[in-house]
């Protein structure tokens, strides 16, 4: 990997406006800088030491220094050692993406990037994408999609779950260059409202942008304040976006139109507007587990089937048929790529063998996302009842608290609360404040802290019944304090207890 010197990073920070004072000696402008650094544990010689981070202290630029710093970048309340050479910037989080592009030699600008932001569907968007796109590439014997979701990521030398929506800035451009060493042609990706506003996709142009959809979410003291905040941060996302693909179904759609306007070129889809580039219709639910529709655009109109359940997914497959028009991909590959497309976690159905019990496993975990699955699953099973698992994280997005007992205490004959990465709070905490919203709206519920054995009662105690497993997917971690501890996927609890289940009844 090409490597620039010391001056090349102050001149990129200068051309983007950052720098505010460079303290430091000519005789270092040309040193190789072989490592780039915000973990001061991480540091060795020659390393350009980035100080960032809303718990940094000091100390943590003592030790980069001790393990062989060649300079440090900060913003003026961190220049805590002004004798050491640094660079003083005005935004440490835009300093950083700056310099971690140049770091990996701008990875971005050497593949396609393919971004999706939105409140819901991002992940599902994504593997769908990537499912056609792997096709494609199969067939021309050409390597396989690198994808950054909220499930997983793999970038071809790497694949690990992931903990974050959008990694940090210098995270990503490692994955990216990642995938550009092995000779991947396409990255797809989710860009949270988090990456947009902490600037961790700062720099990063896309091929292919995507706006799914907009809900209240996200709103706290650690996120956002308002909707407002959150809405406008996700707009941000058309001003990196040449050719953007954007939902018309969506709420507030005139104000998205009006933002991806800063794109070179908008395409649209739809199940409801006949005008859209990409419209679907007659939508068909065939089985437990499989969607047809027709996809009608300027080049076919066509069937499509989805093996996944839930009615929505037809407006992520339709946003994945956008992307793949743009990037001139044949009708054939749209089609095998979504017939075979899964994701992780996502509308997982499992069915009794007396039919009696269906279980979906699904990551819906907030408003919008929890409104289309009910009224999904309303138009697919409408002679059962409706069980509901699921609770809500701690320290952040109390909203949800609110929506999601609301909807629940609306849709389910009964709701069972758990946990689901409670982190700095009680999990039974949560409960209690989710089940307030439940009993407003006459809704039974049950307090079961452990995820497991609330998926089990569920299963077991409901008969004639869709039970809804939402929040985790097939996470193998529960977050609890500051610590990520093990534990079975939700599909895996669903399985032994529809096992059992299958026993009881012979």
């Amino acid at each position: 990997m090409k490597r620039y010197l010391l001056k090349d990073y102050i001149d990129i920070l200068k051309k983007e406006n950052l720098v505010e004072n460079v303290c430091l000696c000519d005789n270092i402008l040309n040193t190789s800088i072989e490592k780039l650094e915000h973990n001061s544990k991480e540091v060795a010689n020659n390393t350009l030491y980035i100080c960032k981070g809303l718990n940094y202290k000091p100390e943590y630029l003592n030790e980069a220094i001790v393990n062989g710093a060649t300079a440090y970048i900060a913003e003026p309340e961190n220049v805590t050692n002004p004798d050491f050479p640094h660079i003083v910037v005005n935004d440490i989080r835009k300093a950083l993406a700056a310099v971690s592009c140049m770091y990996y030699d701008f990875p971005a600008d050497k593949i396609n990037m393919i971004g999706l932001t939105g409140t819901k569907g991002k992940s599902t968007t994504a593997y769908y994408i990537k499912s056609i796109l792997d096709d494609y590439m199969k067939e021309h014997n050409l390597p396989d999609t690198a994808i950054v979701s909220s499930i997983d990521t793999y970038d071809g030398k790497e694949c690990k779950e992931s903990l974050i929506t959008s990694p940090e800035s210098i995270d990503l451009q490692e994955h990216i260059a990642n995938a550009v060493d092995c000779k991947m042609q396409n990255l797809v990706m989710e860009v949270s409202s988090q990456a947009l506003k902490l600037d961790r996709v700062h720099d990063v142009l896309y091929k292919v942008g995507v706006f799914l959809n907009i809900s209240e979410d996200h709103i706290s003291t650690i996120e956002h304040p308002n909707f407002e905040d959150y809405f406008a941060y996700k707009l941000k996302f058309f001003a990196q976006v040449e050719n953007a693909c954007v939902n018309l179904d969506s709420d507030y759609i005139d104000r998205i139109l009006e933002n991806a306007q800063k794109s070179k070129k908008i395409i649209t889809f739809s199940t409801k507007n006949e005008k859209a580039d990409v419209f679907a219709y007659d939508i068909k639910k065939l089985t437990h587990t499989s969607i047809s529709f027709r996809v009608k655009t300027a080049k076919f109109d066509e069937e499509i089937l989805l093996t996944m359940p839930g009615l929505f997914n037809v407006e992520n497959a339709l946003a994945a048929i956008a992307t793949a028009m743009v990037l001139d991909i044949p009708f054939k590959n749209i089609y095998n790529g979504l017939k075979v497309a899964r994701a992780s976690g996502r509308m997982e159905a499992h069915v009794s063998k007396d039919g009696n019990i269906i279980v979906i496993v699904d990551y819906a975990h907030n408003k919008l996302s929890f409104q289309k699955l009910y009224e999904s699953t309303k138009q697919e099973y409408p002679d059962k009842n409706i069980i509901t698992v699921f609770g809500c994280p701690g320290g952040k997005a109390q909203l949800r608290r609110r929506d999601l007992g609301t909807l629940s205490g609306i849709h389910s004959k009964v709701s069972y609360l758990t946990a689901e990465d409670p982190g700095p709070e009680e999990t039974v905490d949560i409960c209690k404040e989710i089940a307030e919203y439940v009993a407003k709206e006459h809704g039974n519920y049950k307090i079961i802290e452990d995820r497991g054995e609330a998926i089990k009662e569920a299963i077991l105690d409901n008969p004639n019944s869709v039970v809804l497993i939402t929040g985790k997917g097939n996470e193998t971690r529960q977050k609890y304090g500051k610590k990520y501890l093990p534990c079975l996927t939700d599909t895996q609890y669903a399985l032994e207890a529809l096992e059992e289940y299958d026993k009881k009844i012979g």
